[in-house]
């Protein structure tokens, strides 16, 4: 089992070593978001997390309101990686969820159909290890990952810090490849807010 956190230049400048000094073991980081952003903070984050002895991971954030729109998010999510340069220990992930209602006011079509051709859109695009993140809710209701076949990351967040993530304990009921338990993960001196999302791969 290891442990560790996923940050965006939301974030702001964390100190790795201190995500390190308190038990975690990598890093899932944002590398870019929609058509042709990129995360300012990508390669900044990969590097110092590297050199603080964790090891990374990269998420792309998804705004594509149909599946031709996931082929370019994912050729825009390999070019940043590509392009920063960087080595990556774990895979890459979609992130598929609507947190800031971009797809909600932009007319999305929230059926299974619409939502699991752009999921398979982006992982069969991009030419790297990649899997779905989503919350649980997603993952049983609009996502068919498991047609899919690819890794899943399952967002479904309980009170505690550091929950035993025991397989069938009805607190991860995905038991995919990853699990982001929190939002609030404490972590003193490692950032403005001190507080992550935190995650286990089993």
């Amino acid at each position: 089992m290891m442990r560790g956190i996923d940050v965006s230049e939301n974030n702001g400048y964390v100190d790795f070593d201190k995500v390190k000094a308190a038990g975690y073991d990598f890093v899932m980081v944002r590398c870019s978001y929609g058509q042709n952003s990129r995360d300012e903070y990508f390669l900044d984050n990969v590097t110092r997390a590297h050199a603080a002895g964790l090891q990374c991971g990269a998420y792309h954030y998804g705004y594509a309101l149909t599946p031709e729109q996931a082929i370019r998010e994912a050729e825009n999510c390999r070019a940043a990686i590509d392009e920063a340069g960087v080595l990556l220990e774990l895979p890459v992930f979609y992130d598929m969820e609507d947190a800031d209602g971009y797809k909600r006011k932009h007319g999305f079509d929230f059926s299974a159909d619409n939502c699991t051709a752009i999921c398979s859109n982006f992982v069969e695009t991009i030419g790297l290890d990649c899997g779905i993140y989503a919350s649980e809710g997603w993952l049983y209701n609009l996502i068919d990952w498991q047609g899919i076949g690819r890794a899943v990351w399952n967002a479904s967040w309980y009170t505690g810090d550091d929950p035993e993530p025991v397989v069938g304990d009805g607190q991860d009921g995905i038991c995919g490849y990853m699990w982001q338990y929190t939002d609030a993960a404490y972590i003193p001196g490692a950032s403005k807010t001190e507080h992550f999302d935190a995650n286990i791969i089993y």
